[in-house]
């Protein structure tokens, strides 16, 4: 999957460098890094679209839709087992999405990085839109 430098993808999406940084500040998206600079996938454009339709569109503030991307936690998306629950930071810390608590909580037996993970993948993209039925 292409990778794009922030200002490739700020230009896109008709916005700033310094936008994009503060959803990530926020932990509404989570860029690749690679020596110190951030890059996005086509999956991260999607949900950055879906972002700047919420804000400017719906009206929904920052916090609003971090409030809304609590209410389906990751280990109800993945199923995780209450025994491994018990040890999770995300499960004990609910304040951040899993991705923003350590980036490999639940790929370290599968080698997956958070933004191949089916749990950041399900909550940066649109439902309904850009997904295969």
């Amino acid at each position: 999957m292409p990778l794009y430098p922030i200002g490739v993808v700020a230009e896109l999406l008709g916005t700033t460098d310094q936008t994009l940084r503060l959803y990530e500040k926020h932990g509404l998206i989570k860029p690749a890094r690679r020596n110190k600079n951030r890059y996005y996938s086509e999956n991260d454009i999607k949900w950055l679209k879906c972002l700047r339709e919420l804000i400017h569109v719906k009206k929904i503030s920052i916090e609003g839709i971090k409030k809304l991307l609590e209410y389906a936690p990751c280990w109800e998306i993945t199923d995780c087992p209450e025994e491994r629950r018990q040890q999770c930071s995300a499960y004990i810390d609910k304040s951040k999405p899993c991705w923003e608590l350590n980036r490999q909580i639940c790929n370290r037996e599968s080698g997956k990085i958070c933004e191949d993970c089916i749990v950041y993948i399900s909550k940066t993209q649109k439902p309904g839109k850009d997904q295969k039925k």
